[in-house]
């Protein structure tokens, strides 16, 4: 079992999710995570009051069943098969992520100061949870899919949009990682 206790290099993890890319492909299907929160929402009703929700959302519940194993398999593989949560970077960005109040940085993937249950009662980590919610889901519809959805998925069919997109969220992270990242904390 410590093979599956460890992180899987590319080889194997590279040739899976090619698999997986070309097995949608031939049967006609496009993996996105985000696009289901508009399957959610269309279940929800909101189909009622906004003609961006009209459409056959029956169509696109093989994807609701992916992000049920997503995070049945998140569940199963923190709880259950994860030995060392730490994370492998540069000890002077860890001493860095320390001076700005992230204690447990280089231990965990998830920072305790933004994802524990305290969190929620501190008023400039639930700002930021939830502007940054609201800036991702935008972001997302505006690109016309999440990351995953265009860098797997998008450049997989060969689709100059998402190469763009893909450009763009890089350009993105390095922005808010360099200038903005530094302002907040």
């Amino acid at each position: 079992m410590n093979w599956i206790y460890d992180p899987w290099p590319w080889y194997i993890s590279g040739p899976l999710i090619t698999l997986v890319m070309v097995t949608l492909l031939m049967i006609g299907k496009r993996f996105g995570m985000s696009s289901n929160l508009r399957t959610l929402c269309t279940i929800c009703g909101a189909d009622k009051t906004v003609d961006f929700f009209k459409f056959d959302w029956k169509a696109q519940r093989w994807n609701l069943i992916v992000v049920l194993g997503v995070l049945i398999g998140g569940f199963v593989a923190n709880n259950f098969l994860s030995n060392d949560t730490s994370v492998a970077i540069n000890p002077n960005i860890i001493t860095d992520l320390h001076t700005k109040g992230f204690e447990n940085a280089g231990k965990a993937y998830m920072p305790d100061m933004l994802f524990s249950k305290d969190a929620l009662t501190d008023p400039k980590a639930l700002v930021l949870l939830i502007i940054g919610g609201l800036l991702v889901g935008f972001g997302a519809r505006y690109a016309g899919g999440c990351t995953s959805g265009h860098a797997i998925s998008g450049l997989s069919d060969l689709q100059i949009p998402s190469l763009i997109a893909v450009i763009g969220f890089f350009i993105g992270g390095l922005v808010m990682i360099h200038f903005i990242f530094p302002l907040i904390f």
